[in-house]
């Protein structure tokens, strides 16, 4: 039995604003969020999230919780990260566009020389929010190379076709686009991100299954799916851990990527599929390479860490 800790990994599907220390917290005013039991709804998630983004004020928060984010997500193993951020919310909120994305790329560059780890940045967008807003984010997207791509997030009652102008010009741009779908909606939702959004990798997507159809074509052109078990149980949209569909999912021949939406550790959820699912650690090795490959990152970087997984599992 390998140490989880020591598998190299790729995290792309956790936000910033989830992963902020308790103590840090507490230092900026705020009371930490209750982390071990379910959420009443995506309401009070969403609530959650936002009042922890308005402690956020001046620069130098946002650099103490990206630099701090490298630090925590290092010791799990990660190599390389995509760490999603409302950078557009905070810029309006604050009357100052570029200045909370400015000083969470700073941070993000202190941690990976600090800690050795890669990161890059999604910037989210909320589906009950207006365009313009987006628009703000493709601006950023495009001002900022460290941005890996723009996506949809939110309720997914919400559709993407209000948004379907920006999100062709950000493919236009060569912005990448991924959104969060078949999550808190079923399969059309992910139809909808594919053929509206242009999506490379799908959100969440683990509604898929209600669909063959869907499913064929997803395995069909390999679209990674980040899927994050533990914030499905505790958003109530799974009843338990163990009747998760993250192993069906898998056995579907899909391509899956495990991450944690910011409400764990990776190694802790990693540990979960072997502890719960029963994945040995080929396995665990095989969604490892997955979401290196799934990544944004450069070429190189995918194949040290791939090299990395192989000597963890052959060693």
């Amino acid at each position: 039995m390998r140490d989880l800790r020591l598998l190299p990994k790729a995290h792309l599907h956790t936000h910033l604003e989830s992963t902020v220390r308790g103590a840090t917290i507490r230092e900026l005013g705020g009371e930490p969020p209750v982390r071990d039991r379910p959420f009443t709804g995506f309401r009070e998630f969403a609530d959650q999230r936002a009042a922890v983004r308005a402690l956020l004020r001046e620069p130098g928060h946002f650099r103490r919780v990206a630099e701090e984010f490298c630090e925590d997500e290092a010791a799990q193993g990660v190599r390389y990260a995509e760490v999603t951020f409302t950078a557009a919310a905070h810029g309006e909120r604050l009357g100052d566009l570029a200045m909370p994305l400015e000083a969470v790329l700073e941070g993000l560059a202190a941690g990976a020389e600090r800690y050795g780890i890669r990161t890059r940045v999604i910037l989210d967008h909320s589906r009950r929010r207006p365009a313009e807003r987006l628009w703000r984010s493709l601006e950023l997207a495009t001002r900022y190379p460290e941005v890996a791509a723009i996506g949809l997030a939110g309720d997914e009652s919400h559709p993407a076709a209000p948004f379907a102008e920006v999100l062709a010009a950000a493919r236009e741009a060569g912005v990448r686009l991924v959104h969060h779908a078949g999550e808190t909606a079923g399969p059309a939702s992910v139809r909808e991100a594919l053929a509206t959004g242009h999506a490379e990798r799908i959100g969440h997507g683990i509604r898929v299954l209600e669909d063959p159809e869907l499913v064929a074509a997803l395995r069909r052109e390999r679209v990674p799916l980040e899927v994050c078990p533990s914030s499905n149980v505790l958003l109530g949209l799974v009843p338990s851990l163990a009747e998760h569909p993250l192993p069906r999912l898998v056995e579907a021949g899909l391509t899956v990527t495990l991450n944690t939406d910011g409400e764990t550790s990776l190694a802790a959820e990693y540990q979960r599929a072997r502890d719960v699912f029963g994945f040995d650690d080929a396995g665990l090795a095989r969604l490892a390479r997955a979401s290196v490959e799934a990544g944004f990152a450069p070429e190189e970087v995918k194949e040290r860490i791939g090299a990395e997984i192989d000597r963890w599992l052959n060693g």
